[in-house]
């Protein structure tokens, strides 16, 4: 995962004959001072004084170690001693020129403020990403789109800043985090959905955050491979609220984009959503007549990283197939240790009409890029 050893020539491998398109890419600032422009001088003495403060039971920082520092490959490490991701040229040549990738969506993690326990805090910092975003990223490569990231824990906020970035062709989804406060089809999370359906943007929610809960239902974990693990079955979670909820009969034309969690596990929650749907639906007439399964196959998208892939190819394709060859996007985690290359990342026994449509028709329909 830490060396690149090409396939074809320098700057026009394989993979960039099928329109690349990757939908999961990591800025990174080179240090908290670079969100300072954009904002206020009380926000940015509580910044610099107190640091970001997710709401994680016992660590304020880093919870668990990684395989890697920041768990990022050790070839992203610039040379010049900052971050990884920290230099758009050096993302450009390591990652776009190299794999011949057409379109990148940037998905800032933290420090984005997101889940703050201060929602001022986590308000004058999303907006702030989002700036940065276009400055120092979209700004100076016009392969990159961002993403709006919203202190979701404040939905008014978090709806006011959608409408404010709805119309900038720049930015190409909403950004949220698998793990909230709350279950994410809560309604307190609605005004998120309705703005967002509103300017038309997908909401692209990625594992991980903090939201002061532990992440399994018996306590917080040990190691970080439970963490890692549990990616998925947060996302199942939210599945289930999204639906039983009634979101996807409210807003019936969101579009949610699952990245960073697998997806092998979804055709099993729609089943079970489905037999328990006639005999425990009675309380449910909020969320419509169309089954659990119908729903998620409708407004649900995932992403390639990281791809499960079983012993036997067959059982992969099912997967695949059951959740839609026109619902599957790839995505790289660049720059993570587990960073999928496109042109081994998609199994070759995948059809090459489908391998074409994951790296890229896919995300051109749902993002609506040219």
């Amino acid at each position: 995962m830490n060396v690149i050893r090409p396939h074809a020539a320098p700057g026009r491998p394989l993979a960039a004959t099928q329109g690349l398109i990757d939908v999961d890419i990591h800025p990174r600032p080179r240090s908290r001072q670079d969100f300072d422009p954009w904002l206020s001088a009380a926000m940015r003495e509580r910044m610099h004084t107190y640091g970001i403060r997710p709401r994680h039971g016992f660590a304020k920082g880093t919870p668990y170690f990684k395989s890697q520092p920041l768990a990022c490959r050790q070839d992203t490490w610039p040379a010049e001693g900052t971050q990884p991701a920290t230099v758009p040229a050096l993302v450009a040549s390591q990652h776009l020129d190299f794999h011949g990738i057409d379109i990148g969506v940037l998905n800032p993690l933290q420090p984005t403020g997101q889940g703050d326990q201060n929602n001022p805090f986590s308000v004058a910092m999303a907006h702030a990403v989002n700036e940065w975003q276009l400055e120092a990223w979209v700004g100076v490569d016009d392969r990159l789109r961002a993403s709006v990231v919203v202190p979701y824990e404040d939905p008014e906020a978090s709806a006011r800043e959608i409408r404010l970035r709805g119309g900038d062709p720049r930015f190409c989804q909403v950004l949220l985090m698998s793990r909230t406060s709350h279950p994410l089809g809560n309604p307190k999370y609605w005004p998120i959905f309705e703005a967002a359906q509103e300017v038309g943007l997908p909401i692209g929610i990625h594992a991980f955050g903090y939201s002061g809960w532990a992440m399994t239902n018996g306590g917080w974990p040990s190691f970080y491979i439970e963490e890692v693990s549990e990616h998925a079955t947060s996302c199942q979670s939210l599945v289930n609220s999204l639906v039983i909820e009634g979101v996807f009969e409210k807003f019936r034309q969101l579009r949610i984009v699952l990245i960073e969690c697998g997806f092998g596990w979804l055709p099993s929650v729609a089943w079970r959503l489905d037999k328990h749907w006639p005999s425990l639906r009675h309380e449910l007439a909020h969320a419509g007549t169309r089954s659990p399964s119908e729903q998620i196959r409708e407004h649900i998208w995932v992403s390639t990283q990281p791809i499960e892939e079983p012993p036997r190819p067959e059982q992969l394709l099912d997967c695949m197939d059951w959740i839609g060859w026109d619902k599957i996007l790839y995505a790289s985690d660049y720059p993570h240790w587990d960073f999928d290359d496109p042109r081994t990342a998609i199994p070759s026994y995948i059809p090459e009409a489908q391998r074409a449509a994951i790296y890229g028709g896919n995300a051109r329909k749902v993002y609506g890029f040219r």
